[in-house]
């Protein structure tokens, strides 16, 4: 049996707004955090674009080009679009990384784990995909999405 995926999109400015606003939240909290309030919030908001902006991309690319090349049984789109979350994040977390160290002179005594940033990743989709499943939207849980 042959799946036919729709193709997803969306008009540009409403990507921009939705991962810019996300990134906006989540810098303040991380510039929170670091105790460095308001003097760290567009760094923090920078480094947020990462995974914000940048799995919106990698997730695009997941469903418009790899999605629709593989077989349509449910383990082979689960495993694989976990996969690609894996790789996804940790290049994020990479990006991340070299961003804090070229923007801020950011040096690590110790880096984390390489892997850490799959991982983490992972837990951002599955609780966006979540967020979309409990609005009754096509999600990775339904497998409509």
């Amino acid at each position: 049996m042959m799946t036919h995926w729709h193709l997803y999109g969306e008009p540009l400015r409403t990507t921009l707004v939705r991962t810019i606003t996300i990134a906006l939240v989540l810098g303040a909290l991380l510039a929170r955090l670091w105790g460095g309030g308001l003097t760290r919030w567009p760094l923090a908001t920078l480094l947020m674009l990462w995974p914000s902006l940048g799995g919106h991309w990698i997730e695009l690319w997941f469903l418009n080009w790899l999605r629709p090349r593989l077989s349509s049984t449910r383990a082979v789109q689960v495993g694989a679009r976990v996969g690609v979350w894996f790789v996804g994040g940790i290049g994020l977390a990479l990006g991340m990384a070299l961003t804090a160290v070229a923007v801020a002179g950011f040096q690590p005594v110790r880096w984390p784990a390489w892997w850490l940033g799959g991982l983490a990743f992972i837990g951002i989709e599955l609780i966006a995909q979540l967020v979309l499943q409990l609005r009754g939207r096509p999600s990775f849980y339904n497998g409509r999405g």
